[in-house]
């Protein structure tokens, strides 16, 4: 009995400092490595779609406070990175119909440019993210659902902006 309750906890020991020795660290962290503190966004609106270019200028920059923990500049000078941010397309498409051939679920797609310019050295990459929303009774997606799908899908595709910054920051200059 004692031999078993020994064993228990040592394998809990063990357990616990396997996690704690590996030297584990969130991509948050690589990812703020990559940037460093002052940051500078700037947004090259798409003159098609002004109104959605905007979303991901602001989800860029909650991305860079709230996860980053970045300070905003005003001033491109200030900057530690300036990150240009570019919405390339968006997208709805139909994915799921009634019996009578109405649409009732739609998915947006919002596909967005970054280049991370920082230490002289400017990095490219590309991030999509996709939201599916339903009409319910509607035949036609209103502007806001159709505001609000583009907003969600942007937020997504921000996402993969921390997981880009980590790797990118791995790499050699």
């Amino acid at each position: 009995m004692k031999s078993i309750k020994f064993l228990q906890k040592a394998i809990l020991v063990l357990f616990i400092l396997s996690f704690t020795a590996c030297g584990y660290k969130a991509t948050s962290f690589y990812a703020k490595k990559g940037v460093g503190q002052n940051v500078y966004v700037d947004l090259n609106v798409n003159v098609e779609d002004p109104k959605n270019s905007v979303l991901i200028k602001d989800a860029m920059n909650k991305l860079l406070i709230t996860r980053l923990g970045s300070k905003l500049v005003k001033v491109r000078s200030e900057a530690d990175t300036i990150m240009f941010v570019k919405l390339n397309s968006v997208s709805m498409s139909a994915i799921q119909y009634d019996e009578d051939g109405y649409t009732q679920l739609y998915r947006a797609r919002a596909n967005i440019n970054v280049k991370v310019f920082s230490n002289n050295t400017l990095k490219t990459f590309n991030v999509s993210g996709s939201y599916d929303f339903s009409i319910d009774d509607a035949k036609t997606i209103s502007e806001a659902s159709r505001f609000s799908a583009i907003k969600n899908a942007s937020n997504k595709a921000m996402e993969q902006v921390l997981s880009k910054l980590a790797i990118l920051s791995f790499k050699k200059k």
